[in-house]
């Protein structure tokens, strides 16, 4: 599968996650702003169909005084080909 340079995460050189204790991972974060949370919640939807990650996380703000003020956020990270693990 070919990514959108995007899309992608840049990971320091040399960076390793094998310690038991700590297994940090790589994740990205992306805001769905809409004028309704069902809105936000069927874009994100739509988003997260169409693209090959696996959902971590999710958080919901109001902010006031926006065109779009329902936000939901969604925490991922990327799925790998399975020769890639």
């Amino acid at each position: 599968m070919e990514f959108d340079p995007g899309l992608c995460l840049d990971v320091p050189e040399g960076f390793d996650d094998s310690d038991a204790d700590t297994q940090v991972h790589p994740v990205a974060r992306k805001f769905f702003p809409a004028t309704t949370a069902a809105d936000a919640f069927k874009t994100a939807q739509e988003w997260v169909g169409a693209h090959e990650v696996f959902l971590v996380d999710v958080s919901w703000d109001y902010q006031h005084d926006e065109d779009a003020p329902y936000v939901l956020s969604i925490y991922f990270r990327f799925e790998l080909e399975p020769e890639d693990d």
